[in-house]
């Protein structure tokens, strides 16, 4: 029975195929992927002193785009809106203040944004520098950051993650000067994002 001439060829197109299957796989798991911010699950909070008295309040999220690229963070892209007219600030009288023209000033800025510009580091711990808008002031900020696995995942499944972001502020930076006299200028920010791909 004679050869068939086709079988080498058949067998070539096999493997290459198989390498482009292989290799599509391998980009596809490497390049950026979107997740979804679990809104009722994650904590927007800061903290601030009144007459050296610490205090704490919290923000709603309002949206949240997030690419990660979890090999390559610098490939990675966040950009957060934040509901100021919704914030509470520990007691009735301190979110009263905070939402006043000289502070938030709510009336006419009712939302806050962050956009990331530069993600460095690792899954053990990274630096997002970005810029933030309050009062329609744009300035630069710096976080640092740390990515959890759910608990009783194995060390690749990174569906679901927990994100912790910290970092200070200065509110006068951003012309929210009122009540300087009672209220102290920094903010300390303390952020639990729960996200989804």
């Amino acid at each position: 029975m004679a050869a068939n001439p086709f079988c080498p060829y058949r067998r070539a197109m096999r493997y290459i195929l198989a390498f482009i299957l292989c290799l599509t796989a391998a980009l596809s798991m490497a390049a950026p992927q979107a997740y979804r911010l679990d809104a009722a699950r994650s904590i927007v909070g800061f903290s601030y002193d009144v007459e050296g008295n610490p205090n704490q309040g919290t923000m709603p999220v309002k949206s949240a785009e997030i690419t990660l690229d979890l090999d390559n963070l610098p490939a990675s892209r966040v950009r957060v809106t934040l509901d100021a007219a919704g914030a509470r600030a520990g007691f009735f009288f301190a979110t009263q203040a905070m939402k006043d023209a000289k502070v938030l000033d709510t009336a006419r800025f009712p939302e806050i944004t962050f956009r990331s510009t530069t993600l460095t580091g690792d899954l053990s711990g990274a630096t997002v520098q970005g810029d933030l808008t309050v009062r329609g002031v744009t300035r630069p900020i710096t976080l640092d950051a740390r990515l959890y696995r759910q608990r009783g995942t194995s060390p690749d499944d990174r569906r679901n993650l927990a994100v912790l972001l910290t970092g200070q502020i200065s509110r006068s930076a951003f012309g929210a000067t009122g009540y300087s006299g009672m209220v102290g200028d920094t903010i300390d920010l303390r952020i639990i994002a729960r996200i989804t791909r």
